[in-house]
């Protein structure tokens, strides 16, 4: 199994987009902090993947599609938008899918590719929070959006996990 973390929005809504893709195998939901230079901790996942189902590539290209990958808010210590790697050929990789998806953009991409540094849970209670609460508002407003525009453009992908 291949591994990146993954942060850019709500690790609620991260959780529930990789947990409903085919060849993923497990989502670890949480706090990443990349490295001493970038040491504050940001929502993200981490996701096990198997390469000979979807790619490292095609997993980026989610990532990049369903949060807001150009805009730099408010939240953005909170919900860094970065692509966390765990060695230097998925850097390159992961470099290079990011230059590759830019053409799907009109602004500028503001996700950054880092060094995976540390790695926190979050509250247990929260884990598998769209698949344990699909009907809560938060959920009907931010998350099930996005899996119904994941359906759509990355059907190949998609698997109903409900």
């Amino acid at each position: 199994m291949a591994k990146v973390g993954l942060g850019g929005g709500c690790h609620w809504c991260t959780e529930a987009v990789f947990q409903s893709l085919r060849g993923v195998a497990d989502v670890a939901q949480g706090f990443i902090a990349p490295n001493a230079q970038l040491n504050a901790f940001s929502e993200a996942v981490v996701v096990c993947f198997d390469e000979q189902t979807i790619t490292l590539e095609h997993l980026i290209f989610i990532h990049l599609h369903t949060h807001k990958s150009t805009k730099n808010h408010s939240m953005r210590a909170k919900y860094r938008s970065a692509i966390y790697v765990f060695d230097a050929s998925t850097q390159e990789r992961a470099t290079q899918a990011l230059i590759k998806a830019q053409s799907d953009f009109k602004e500028k991409l503001i996700t950054k590719v880092v060094p995976f540094g540390r790695f926190k849970y979050s509250d247990e209670r929260f884990h598998n929070y769209y698949r344990a609460n699909p009907n809560k508002p938060f959920c009907e407003s931010y998350i099930s959006p996005k899996l119904a525009m994941l359906k759509r453009k990355f059907s190949r992908y998609y698997q109903d996990v409900s």
